[in-house]
Formats: structure tokens, C-alpha cells, sequence
């Protein structure tokens, strides 16, 4: 179905926010508040333009036997626009840098849990074993004790002998 045939189905409705037309015709150039009229001329043309592009990639997506529609589909749409074919292509080159900066972050950030269990894992280690040499340094004292006491009676039995 052509995108002007499916242009009657939009009209009269906003399809985008006015704020964010209004704040995109003041970063070119227009005052602070414009008009409602320009901002409504302004979103049927975004409109427009967004419904013919995607029907051309559509168009090129079934040509080619796919019913989804991919990144070169939208480029073969934009081929005879350098401006429009660049823009896209800066587009998804920033995606993918973002996308490769997010992994990185990710797994610097699992390097960290890792690290962090494994630093938690020789604390308690330590813990343990530091409890294990208590008790028996304990142990230790106790025989030690025990072994003056012993001490004490062979002294006191031959202290008796002796008188």
C-alpha cells in the first residue's frame, strides 16, 4: 500500500509531541514558542517522511524475501540521499560503540563481583583457620596446665618423702 494511501489515516492527529517539535524548530532557528500551525505542518512532514522511508525499506525487505526489515533495507531506501545515508550510518556506528562500551563496562563490572567473592572467600579462609589455631593454642594451654599440675604433685609427693 503506497504511504500516501495511508496518509488519511493520520490526519488531523499529532503523531509526535509538540514540546519536542517546538524545541527541534527553536535548535534551528525558530523563536522560543512557535506557532501551533507550523508545529502541526511540521509533524505531518516528519510524518510523511518517516511513513515513505519505511515503506521503501519494507518495499526492499520483501524484494529480497524477508518479512522483517533490517539496517540495509533503510539503507538501499536512503541511497540516493548522501545526507539522509550518512546520518544513518553515523547513527548505528554510535549504537555500536555504546554497545561495545556497555559490554566492557558489564564485564568490568563481573571482574569486580568475581573479585569481590573471591576476596570474601580468603577472608573467611582465614577466619577459619585463624579460629582452627585458637583452639588449638587452647588445647595447647590446657595440656600445658595439666602438665604443671603434674609437676606440682611430683613435687609435693617428694616433698613428703623427704621428711
Amino acid at each position: 500500500m503506497e504511504p500516501r494511501a495511508r496518509a488519511g489515516k493520520n490526519v488531523g492527529k499529532q503523531n509526535f509531541g509538540a514540546p519536542e517539535l517546538a524545541q527541534l524548530l527553536y535548535g534551528h532557528g525558530d523563536v522560543r514558542n512557535p506557532l501551533p500551525d507550523t508545529v502541526r505542518v511540521l509533524d505531518e512532514i516528519v510524518t510523511d517522511f518517516i511513513q515513505g522511508v519505511s515503506f521503501e525499506a519494507t518495499r526492499a525487505a520483501h524484494h529480497a524475501g524477508r518479512q522483517k526489515v533490517k539496517f540495509e533495507d533503510f539503507e538501499f531506501a536512503m541511497r540516493r540521499n548522501p545526507r539522509f545515508m550518512g546520518k544513518i550510518q553515523e547513527v548505528f556506528e554510535k549504537k555500536k560503540e555504546i554497545e561495545a562500551a556497555r559490554k566492557m563496562i558489564s564485564i568490568d563490572d563481573q571482574l569486580m563481583k568475581d573479585t569481590n567473592k573471591e576476596e570474601k572467600k580468603m577472608e573467611k579462609r582465614e577466619a577459619q583457620a585463624e579460629a582452627r589455631g585458637a583452639k588449638k593454642r587452647a588445647r595447647e594451654e590446657e595440656l600445658d596446665e595439666g602438665d604443671d599440675d603434674l609437676d606440682v604433685d611430683a613435687d609435693v609427693g617428694t616433698a613428703v618423702k623427704k621428711r
